[in-house]
Parts: C-alpha cells; sequence; structure tokens
C-alpha cells in the first residue's frame, strides 16, 4: 500500500499552526506504540509520568501489536480519519513514512510552531542522524534506539578457561573462543536475532562496506543494494554457513526468538540489540557481560560505528493546534535526562541526550553495571560515513523478509552465500523500483 495515499481520505479536522491556549479539561493525546510485556508497562510508567507533571494535558497509550501491526493500523485508521496524535514506528518503517506527504508532522515544525524549546545539538548524533532530512531537520523524535552488541556467558567463559573480562574483539577471536567453548561442552558456540539488522546492516556499517548506494538510500530515490557485490560480505555470510553447518552457529529465527539459547546457557555468546538488558537481568541464571560486535581485522577502517535499531516517534496530521502543543510538551518531557536516564538504565536502550549519558554516569550507573556503555560506545567510536550513518530504503519491511529469508536458504545449506545474497539483492532491487515507481508517478 502507498503511504502517499494517507492523507487523500483524511481531510476532516486539519490542524492549523496557530497554537491556541488548552481548555480547563485534559486535552487528550493518543500515543500508538508496539512495546509489550515489562516495555509496555515502562511506556505506561512514563505516560503516567507526564500526566502527573501537568494538568492541561494526558497522554493515553494504546498497545497496537508489533511494530509491522502497528504500522498497517496506523494507515487503516489514517484513511478512515481516526489517527492517534503519536506512533510508533521502527526504523526500517522511515522511507515510507517520509514518502507520506502530508501526513506527517515534522518534529523540528512541530516544536517550532508549539514554541517549545528544543535543541537538537543535545542528541547524540549516532542517533538521531538516521531520522534527519538531508539538510540536518530532525522528522521523528528517537524513542528507544538500540545497537546490537555482543552479549557473552562469563560463566561459561571461565569454565572454558576463557578470560571472562576479556570477550571477543575479532573474529578470529570468535573463532578461537568458539573452539574452547565447544570443547567445554557448550552445545553451541553463538547464535544472534533480528539477522538482517545484526548480520548484514550492521555487518556492513561496522565494516564501512555500502549497503546500498546513493548513501544506502539517504540521498533519495534511485538506489540500488550492492551488498552482494562486496567480497568481505560474501566471505562473511561463508564463514558463518560453515558454523551452521559445523553446529558452532545455531540459527533460532529472525527476530528474538533465539533468546533462550543464550539465557538458559545452551549459547555461551549472543548477537543481538542492548535493548535486551532487562531481559537478561530477569532470565540469566549466570553472570553475562556485554562487549562490541566482533569484526574482521582484515577489511581496512574496520570497525568503523554500528547503527541504531528500535523505532521513533512521528507526529501525524489531522487534529486540532492544542493538541499538538501537548504533543510537543509530552516531547520535551520525554527527552529531559532524567527520563531518558531512567529509560535507558531499566531497559538497555540508548539516552537520546548526551544529558541523560553524563546523568548517567554522575550516577555510576556504569561504575555498577559495566558494560552497559557498550552500545553507546560502539554508536559513537567514529564519525559517521555515508555507509555507516544509516539507511533509508522504501518497502524495506519487506525487504528484510526477503533477506531473512536467503539468509535461511544459507544457514540450511540450500543456498551457497554468494547464491543467497545475490537472490536477496535481485528482489530487494525489485521493491525498491517499486517504491520508487509508487512515489514518483512512474
Amino acid at each position: 500500500m502507498m503511504l502517499r495515499s494517507w492523507f487523500k481520505t483524511a481531510t476532516v479536522g486539519l490542524m492549523t499552526t496557530v497554537f491556541a491556549a488548552p481548555s480547563l479539561a485534559a486535552t487528550e493525546i493518543q500515543w500508538w506504540h508496539a512495546m509489550g510485556g515489562k516495555l509496555g508497562e515502562k511506556v505506561e510508567e512514563l505516560a503516567n509520568g507526564f500526566n502527573a507533571s501537568q494538568s492541561d494535558y494526558k497522554v493515553v497509550p494504546v498497545n497496537k501489536g508489533n511494530y509491522t501491526e502497528t504500522m498497517t493500523s496506523t494507515i487503516a485508521a489514517f484513511r478512515a480519519g481516526e489517527q492517534p496524535h503519536i506512533v510508533q514506528v521502527f526504523e526500517v518503517g522511515t522511507a515510507t513514512m517520509m514518502a507520506a506527504e502530508g501526513a506527517i508532522y515534522p518534529v523540528y515544525e512541530l516544536m517550532e510552531d508549539a514554541g517549545v524549546a528544543f535543541d537538537q545539538s543535545e542528541y547524540l548524533p549516532a542517533v538521531i542522524s538516521y531520522y534527519q532530512t538531508t539538510d540536518n531537520k530532525l522528522l521523528s523524535l528517537p524513542f528507544n534506539s538500540s545497537t546490537p552488541v555482543l552479549w557473552y556467558n562469563k560463566d561459561a567463559f571461565k569454565a572454558a578457561g576463557l578470560d571472562p573480562e576479556n570477550p571477543p574483539k575479532t573474529w578470529a577471536d570468535m573463532a578461537a573462543a568458539s573452539e574452547k567453548l565447544m570443547a567445554a561442552g557448550n552445545e553451541c558456540a553463538f547464535s544472534f536475532g533480528w539477522q538482517s539488522w545484526v548480520m548484514l546492516e550492521n555487518f556492513s556499517a561496522w565494516h564501512n562496506l555500502p549497503l546500498g548506494t546513493m548513501e544506502n538510500g539517504f540521498a533519495g530515490l534511485g538506489a540500488e543494494f550492492v551488498f552482494a557485490d562486496q567480497p568481505e560480505t560474501v566471505k562473511h555470510f561463508e564463514m558463518l554457513a560453515q558454523y551452521a553447518k559445523d553446529g558452532v552457529f545455531d540459527y533460532g529465527g529472525r527476530r528474538g526468538e533465539s533468546l533462550p539459547k543464550f539465557t538458559n546457557g545452551e549459547c555461551a555468546m549472543w548477537m543481538n540489540s542492548s535493548a535486551y538488558y532487562a531481559s537478561m537481568v530477569a532470565q540469566a541464571q549466570f553472570e553475562f557481560g556485554q562487549g562490541q560486535l566482533p569484526y574482521h581485522a582484515d577489511v581496512a577502517g574496520a570497525p568503523q560505528n554500528s547503527i541504531i535499531g528500535g523505532a521513533t516517534l512521528w507526529v501525524l496530521q489531522g487534529h486540532e493546534s492544542p493538541e499538538y502543543k501537548g504533543v510537543a510538551e509530552f516531547f520535551k518531557y520525554l527527552s529531559s535526562a532524567e527520563v531518558q536516564a531512567d529509560w535507558h538504565q531499566a531497559t538497555g536502550y540508548v539516552p537520546i541526550t548526551t544529558g541523560a549519558y553524563d546523568l548517567s554516569k554522575e550516577q555510576g550507573f556504569y561504575e555498577s553495571n559495566p558494560g552497559t556503555d557498550t552500545a553507546i560506545v560502539q554508536l559513537s567510536l567514529n564519525q559517521p560515513t555515508p555507509n555507516s550513518r544509516g539507511l533509508r530504503f522504501g518497502n524495506f519491511v519487506q525487504i528484510r523478509d526477503i533477506i531473512n529469508e536467503e539468509m535461511e536458504a544459507i544457514w540450511s545449506g540450500q543456498k551457497t552465500a554468494a547464491e543467497g545474497l545475490a537472490d536477496a539483492q535481485r528482489r530487494g532491487n525489485d521493491l525498491l523500483r517499486q517504491f520508487e515507481a509508487d512515489n514518483t508517478g512512474g
């Protein structure tokens, strides 16, 4: 479905640019999100905190399922003129949201129109750069931003004769550690989740390799995938395929389904989002640690910097101006150092402001919880390049499904690494051309 058509049927109650004073009754702000379980409870806590801090506005968070379901619900609601004020959209939906001209209310415009103080220099560059225009204007508010890290079982490391305070830094180190861990009786040395994000998108950024042309899509429509043309990427997937064949790497699912392989002690290492910190604290019956993603030392420029995942908060058009004043005030509240530091420390998501990061350091959080700053260090390791700023490809939600299918064919031995990557690239480029046609009238 072409998102540009969102606003064509939502003509009732279009906003004005002059903000009126709120009424005496609390103005309700609808916030649709995709956070379940403990994270959903934390979202409720955030809304309640804001609601208690003032009496003019009431934020009402509503869980709409997973990321894809939330986005689908929003499209349907907008077409019916029943859209929320705020919707949480995962990072791969950025290009699709940007194409919905007339449907979104850019954050930089919102804050300016509302007269609410907003200084982009306070936000971590590695986080907001993913969601900015080419002239560095912020489109959506980073909310739950994370990056993949290497989780490892310190107890398993000790049992295998490895240094529990020194996780593998390179893939050569991973090979040596894996051999010892398997010899010590571990069922598998490592697994990973959100595999396209971790093993292709972040692998490319971490090694300063292009995923696609036109600055990974940031420069506009017309980009093409080129990851299958990178010898380093093909070689990496050949290595992983061999590890899968040998049982060193055990595949457990496309998203976070492989988490139990780590938390139950089956696999000694796991590569996935830093935002699994709360899950680790709750589920792991052993001492765990975090390290940076391993890199291939023979690739020039590695390690570069990793890229974020997670989601941002987009504001939708079609509401009355006083309500947007409340949205702006809520975003100011969410961005405060105290709220962001608490969110970061409780969840493992990175703080979106330098103030929250500094406050966490002042509070001694990183000293008491070694490794919890790994994601921030990794994201900020070097100034982002066109290959490591992020990605902005249309139809990427569907393209990720294609990449996952081809990766699974590689792990199972149905295709070679070169074949699977080439097929993913070809099929992905077809969807890019479809997105381009849908949004240019071609």
